[in-house]
């Protein structure tokens, strides 16, 4: 697999990771993508790291830490060969976010107990407010105090949106983000928040890589999801509307549903210099196959990527309202 600096000075990791949200399984309301087997859980990742997925990105809130947990089962005594990363800022889906430096510290220990580790390579705020966050100087001390001590690598900001990237920039410097990046969803690329990240050496973690399954051309209008799945809430506008532009995105690059187009739907991201790791998630470890192919073969081709960039540009693929 195809290897990338996680961000300036840091780790190298293999260029598709391993998102763990889908693993921590079915909490309270629709905040997941359902129930899961921790057996299966467990082999999925263990069949990522075979086939060179080094980078594991989790949170509290996965799970309310089964996510954690499953993790440190599944890599067990390998701990050095794996980049870990979580997230503090949100414990639990049902509780308000806090980012003060108690919580932040109080949600690290809990995240190491979890994963079975004394140190985390990446700590990330989980998608803060840029507006409460600016103006407290003590949240970033905080983070800062915990580098110093070697419990964490370094650490990041989960932004909501990658526009929040650029207002957390003008007022501190942060070497890692992890934003929405997909052919459906190529904000980070219209705010030139990609432009600046590869300019600044600001290391770009590519989530929702797969737009919730969309792209992969086998979820669509019609998926009926399980109890418990975060994708109920959305409107059936929404979900028409994802449907119907993954199917334009798969004509763009050629691709057919199914690993055809999770392949390319991967290697989209991995065209863009600034993105350091593209995070899918899975399930079931036939899922990573498709994510470990998108990974040798990285980017695509300047002809294709233009192509599904000019389709990108001729729609409106979010329903607003």
């Amino acid at each position: 697999m195809e290897r990338r600096p996680l961000h300036a000075g840091g780790p190298e990791v293999g260029a598709v990771g391993f998102g763990a949200w889908g693993i921590g399984g079915a909490t309270p309301g629709d905040t997941s993508y359902g129930t899961t087997d921790d057996d299966t859980s467990v082999a999925t990742i263990r069949r990522a790291r075979a086939v060179g997925v080094d980078f594991l990105d989790t949170s509290p809130a996965y799970g309310d830490g089964r996510s954690e947990r499953l993790i440190a089962r599944a890599v067990g005594p390998d701990r050095d060969a794996v980049v870990l990363s979580s997230k503090v800022g949100i414990a639990s889906w049902r509780d308000r976010p806090d980012f003060s430096p108690a919580a932040i510290r109080r949600s690290l220990e809990g995240s190491l107990e979890r994963l079975a580790t004394d140190r985390l390579d990446v700590l990330f705020l989980h998608s803060p407010d840029p507006a409460a966050l600016t103006d407290a100087p003590d949240t970033f001390d905080a983070l800062d105090t915990l580098v110093a001590e070697g419990r964490v690598g370094a650490w990041g900001i989960s932004c909501k949106a990658p526009a929040d990237a650029l207002v957390f920039l003008r007022h501190r410097r942060v070497s890692l983000f992890q934003v929405n990046l997909n052919m459906l969803d190529q904000r980070a690329v219209a705010c030139g928040l990609l432009d600046l990240a590869a300019r600044e050496g600001i290391g770009i973690v590519a989530r929702t890589p797969l737009c919730f399954g969309f792209l992969t051309g086998l979820v669509d209008e019609r998926t009926a999801f399980t109890e418990g799945d975060h994708r109920r809430a959305w409107s059936p506008a929404q979900r028409a509307k994802w449907a119907d532009g993954a199917r334009q995105m798969m004509a763009a690059a050629g691709a057919a549903p199914g690993q055809e187009a999770t392949v390319a739907a991967l290697r989209f991201c991995l065209s863009f210099p600034a993105v350091s790791c593209v995070l899918p998630g899975a399930l079931r470890p036939q899922e990573v196959e498709a994510h470990a192919e998108a990974g040798r073969l990285g980017a695509l081709s300047e002809a294709t990527l233009a192509a599904i960039m000019d389709a990108y540009a001729r729609d409106e693929f979010f329903v607003r309202g």
